[in-house]
């Protein structure tokens, strides 16, 4: 049996997972602490990073994009048919989001406004070229799903739970990302694919009182588009620091 070694928020992982997820293939997960990385996790995982993934043979393979190619080739593709440059297209943007797993970490967990706006920049310029080339399917390039949408799972399962905790909205904006957000949480993927103590471990760490976006009431209704006067207007977050404390990313995983 296949088996993923993780980090409990790590996007990287939940990508794999949610392939695994999508393929219907049996998998085992098993956790380890980042600040206490055991030897053995050391001796496999050349990076010293999450996800590695224990081949039926015994391989150890690492990083998300090595792992996610593997698992499209060595089992039954998840989209059949595809010439070489659609392979090729569904890999490249596939890596688009991947790219952006850290900086929606760091957007994250900003300790103020200005801190958010800044490192929201990045995030949605990354939104703004997948709205362009979404079209009518219900997911990224078809009405199945491919491993460009598990790519970018993660991304937008966050997205949701950012929103309904913070009032805050990465995809405001942008209405194809949130029809193609909305049809991939509705394949019940996001919660299969993540611990049962996910949502607690990431609200932690992301939605805690160390954070612009903690500190922001469930009525927030901000954005990267308005966040300053919006925030402004009602009142509904503190838009100066809570400490001099830079928390980091919480995703060097």
């Amino acid at each position: 049996m296949l088996k993923v070694i993780s980090f409990t928020i790590c996007p990287f992982v939940q990508r794999i997972t949610a392939m695994l997820e999508a393929k219907n293939l049996p998998y085992q997960v098993e956790y380890i602490s980042l600040s206490d990385k055991p030897q053995w996790f050391l001796e496999i995982s050349p990076n010293g990073q999450v996800p590695v993934m224990i081949t039926e043979n015994g391989t150890a393979l690492f990083e998300s994009d090595a792992i996610a190619e593997y698992l499209e080739d060595a089992y039954p593709a998840l989209q059949e048919g595809l010439s070489a440059e659609q392979k090729a297209l569904n890999r490249a943007w596939s890596y688009l989001g991947t790219k952006n797993y850290l900086p929606q970490c760091g957007a994250q967990s900003s300790k103020d406004g200005q801190t958010l706006k800044e490192r929201t920049e990045k995030l949605t310029m990354a939104f703004a070229k997948v709205e362009k080339v979404l079209g009518e399917y219900r997911f990224f390039n078809s009405d199945t799903l491919s491993m460009v949408d598990l790519a970018w799972l993660p991304l937008l399962h966050r997205a949701q739970i950012i929103r309904e905790k913070s009032g805050y909205d990465f995809l405001a904006g942008y209405p194809k990302v949130q029809a193609w957000q909305e049809a991939l949480l509705e394949t019940g993927l996001a919660e299969k694919t993540v611990s049962k103590d996910f949502l607690e471990k990431f609200s932690d760490f992301y939605l805690s009182e160390k954070t612009f976006l903690g500190r922001c009431k469930n009525n927030c209704s901000c954005s990267a588009l308005n966040l300053e006067e919006r925030c402004q207007e009602t009142g509904c977050c503190e838009l100066g620091e809570a400490s001099n404390m830079d928390i980091g990313t919480g995703c060097r995983c």
